[in-house]
Parts: structure tokens; sequence; C-alpha cells
């Protein structure tokens, strides 16, 4: 018996790296999987449906099923199109998983408005597009189980990726109101902020500095399995970081019981700064474990 037994996944960028690894741990569960690439190189462009058909081929293989679907996810039609074929081929979704991603790195000075596009395009807009068919999908069929791919860089922040975490930090955003909506519905939504040495993030300084210290992808999927399976219970609406020099750990927003200003008198910015130790987090809250983001 697998964890995911009779359940339909669609995994996006599952080309390689980790979704890649979601798809044949998911398969070697019992799911069966849509497995949506693009190809071609990780700035995003260019197109191979051969990566995800090589995936498909190593699924079945291990007697697995899976399908390829080669769609921009992008784009409407894209998303449209992934669901269109998990239907006509297994007849429902039960998971979906949103990991398709590019990188196109540059410090904000010297940005440009078509990196900014493109990168903002396949993260935040792909999520949404992949996401809606397959939400109301869920809906209308007794719930399921979402998870949106966010990062570090996108909820703390990195040097250089200001298109990338900013496309990441709204994934977060879409993650806590597709909770909230979907709650009633059964509708399941994690966020995951991985870290693992793949083609995405092979020349990182953290990661070329310390490798050895790096999860690579088989390591990041079995957190995700876990998220997707009943073995979460029904857990919904958290961010669940997953590296290797880190752990698992619940990421969570934070904030101060912070100060009341009176409001039957004006108060003034003066007031702020006279109140500023019960409003603004402290350096000893780091002491304990606790992250600010």
């Amino acid at each position: 018996m697998g964890l995911l037994d009779g359940k339909v996944a669609i995994i996006t960028g599952a080309g390689g790296g980790l979704g890649e690894a979601y798809a044949k741990l998911f398969a070697r569960e019992g799911a069966s999987v849509v497995v949506n690439d693009l190809g071609g190189p990780r700035d995003g462009t260019g197109s191979d449906l051969s990566m995800a058909q090589q995936v498909v081929d190593a699924v079945t293989k291990a007697g697995g099923k899976a399908i390829a679907n080669g769609a921009d996810i992008s784009t409407i039609a894209g998303g449209q199109s992934v669901f269109d074929d998990a239907i006509k081929a297994f007849g429902k979704v039960d998971i979906l998983v949103n990991n398709a991603g590019i990188l196109r790195d540059q410090s904000f000075a010297k940005s440009t408005e078509e990196a900014w596009d493109k990168v903002v395009k396949v993260h935040l807009k792909g999520t949404y597009c992949v996401t809606k068919p397959v939400f109301n999908f869920m809906r209308d069929h007794g719930g399921g189980v979402i998870v949106n791919t966010s990062s570090t860089s996108g909820l703390i922040g990195n040097f250089g990726q200001s298109n990338y975490g900013a496309a990441k930090g709204g994934i977060w955003g879409l993650s806590n109101v597709l909770a909230i909506e979907g709650r009633k519905y059964g509708i399941r939504i994690w966020t995951l902020s991985p870290g693992a040495l793949t083609r995405m993030t092979a020349d990182l300084p953290r990661y070329i500095e310390n490798p050895g210290a790096a999860l690579d992808a088989d390591g990041i999927a079995p957190a995700v399995l876990y998220m997707v399976s009943d073995l979460s219970g029904d857990q919904t609406g958290k961010v669940l970081g997953v590296s290797g020099p880190r752990g698992v750990r619940e990421m969570k927003m934070m904030e101060m019981e912070g100060w009341k200003p009176p409001l039957d008198k004006p108060w003034s910015a003066q007031d702020i700064a006279t109140h500023a130790a019960e409003i603004f987090f402290s350096d000893e809250d780091s002491k304990h474990g606790a992250r600010r983001f």
C-alpha cells in the first residue's frame, strides 16, 4: 500500500530537479502523475518536451503511471491544458504541486523590465494559471491538496533576486488567501520553501561554498509527500521550510503585541519612537530560534 494509492497528481516543472524527484516518489507511492515541463534552459528560453517525457518513461518503466505535458504554464491556456490532460488521462485531480520556475538574477539597480516581467509571469502568474482550474475542480469534487513553491528569497530576501523574491513573496500571499477560501471545500493549501542543490541553484554562492551542507532534490521530496498525503491530516495554510542546514521547520509571520495609540487624542511619530521597544522585535528574539520574515 502506498501513501498516494488512487490519487492523481499534477506537478509543474517536473522535467528535472525537485519536480522530477516529486514525480518519481509520488508514482512509487501509488499516484498517477501528470509531468509538466516546458523544457529548455533555466532562464525560460526555448522548449523541449523530451525533458518531461524522459521522466514519464522512467516512471512507467518502474511500473508507475504518468503522462507528459509540455504546456507553458504562465498562460491561462497552458494552465488549462495541464488540467485537461489530467482529466482526460486519469479522470480527476487530487494533488497539485506548483513547482515550475526560472531564474534571471540581477541586482535591482541593474534590473530590466523584461527580466522582471518574465520571472514574475512564470512563477506568480504561472501558479495562478494552473491553480485556477484545479482549485475549481477540487471545490466541486470534495477537496484536495495544493502545494505552492515559495522561497527564502521571497520570505526573507536574497541579494540579486528582486524579481524572483517578489514573485515568491506573492505566491506566499496567494497561498494565504487560497487557504482561507478553500477550507470549507476541503482544499488544503501548503507553501513550500525548499533549499536544495539543483540545476536552478548550482551557482548560488551558498551552495558553492558549502556543497556538502545542501540537500539534493531527493532530500526535499519526502517533505512534499508528507504535505500531500494523509500523514499531514487536515493541516492547511502553513509554510514548511526544508533545507540541509536548517532541516524541516514551519515558517510563519510574527507580530509583536505592540503599542496601542490612544483613540481619543492625536499621537505622533515621536510617540512611536518612545514606544519602540513595544513595537519592534529585538535582537534577543533571534536567540530563541525565531526568525522574522
